[in-house]
């Protein structure tokens, strides 16, 4: 499979994100994302909207909430470029490829430049069943991590401040569709206290249909102490629990031979409320953190009985999300259109 490279060629009523998250050793976390969007609907002519690409930026910092900001910038598509072999994807000239990201976004009061690089990871992690990324994905939307875990060297600068990295615990991951969720919680961390290598990353969504809300679908993968634990395919997806509310996503999730339960939180102030718009106009709003703290039981099946067999921490090094089809009045600070 083609992990990273464009599946869908900007086709109108389609978008297309590839991003990184990772943290800083002070506490601060980042995201950054590269967009490719065609919307559906028309521009009142009859023709449809041009596609675009986005860039987006955002900093959490856990000690000063008032240095927690995200910006983004829409380009028109003459400035967005594709490559296949190797992948990279170009939006006003700021790169992502395998293995690097680099550029510079600027407006509402701030200036960033990232120039990162990393080693691409063994493996990719299929998140989705496998069934569902038949034809390049089935669903209205698919989602793969071609690098769960990597580490992230270089620097990033704000506002004249350069902040270097060297081997930070990462993820850079690949989403594609015509329509999110109704509603959907992710969370992944790869940087947990006395686990090194152990990464976890779960989806849950809520899907509507003819009017009617169904029951969270939830699936998650544990890679700990060599082993991958892919609890996602659909015999998993009965067993396995999710709930999520502001600044909160709570899970469990079993296996004849494991079993585990957990959580992200995070305070409101340490989200960010970004604008999302579905290529068919319909408006959404995602609140993200990337300090979050994290708290896994895991448990093995002992005969009959389970016995507790390790518990991960990681202390504001959880990436999360929650994504809605309303705004969270208890999120205040905005992700920001500068352009």
């Amino acid at each position: 499979m083609k992990d990273n490279v464009q599946k869908q060629g900007a086709r109108p009523g389609t978008y297309e994100v590839w991003y990184v998250t990772w943290n800083h050793p002070n506490g601060q976390g980042y995201w950054l994302r590269y967009i490719i969007k065609a919307p559906l609907r028309t521009d009142g002519r009859g023709d449809h909207e041009p596609p675009r690409g986005e860039l987006w930026f955002a900093r959490m910092d856990p000690e000063d909430p008032a240095q927690t900001f995200g910006i983004h910038e829409h380009y028109p598509i003459d400035q967005v470029k594709t490559d296949a072999e190797p992948f990279a994807v170009t939006i006003a000239g700021c790169l992502l490829t395998d293995r690097r990201a680099f550029g510079e976004l600027a407006g509402a009061g701030h200036a960033i430049r990232w120039d990162l690089r990393w080693e691409p990871s063994p493996a990719t992690l299929l998140m989705l069943p496998d069934a569902m990324y038949a034809r390049g994905g089935i669903g209205d939307t698919s989602v793969l991590s071609p690098n769960p875990q990597i580490a992230i060297s270089g620097t990033v600068t704000i506002d004249g401040v350069e902040l270097s990295f060297d081997g930070v615990p990462g993820e850079q991951s690949h989403v594609w569709g015509k329509k999110h969720a109704y509603s959907w919680a992710w969370a992944h961390c790869a940087d947990f206290d006395e686990a090194p290598g152990a990464t976890f990353v779960m989806l849950g969504a809520r899907l509507q249909r003819r009017g009617i809300t169904l029951p969270p679908l939830t699936i998650m993968t544990l890679d700990l102490d060599g082993e991958r634990h892919r609890l996602s395919n659909f015999r998993n997806v009965l067993g396995n629990r999710s709930t999520w509310d502001t600044g909160v996503i709570r899970f469990s999730s079993w296996s004849p031979t494991l079993r585990l339960e957990g959580s992200f939180t995070c305070s409101p102030e340490q989200m960010v409320s970004c604008p999302y718009v579905d290529p068919d106009g319909q408006e959404l709003t995602c609140v993200n953190s990337e300090i979050g703290d994290v708290e896994i039981i895991v448990q093995r099946r002992r005969g009959l009985r389970w016995a507790e067999e390790r518990q991960l921490i990681s202390t504001g090094r959880g990436h999360f999300e929650i994504g809605s089809r309303a705004r969270d009045p208890a999120v205040t600070r905005r992700h920001v259109l500068v352009k």
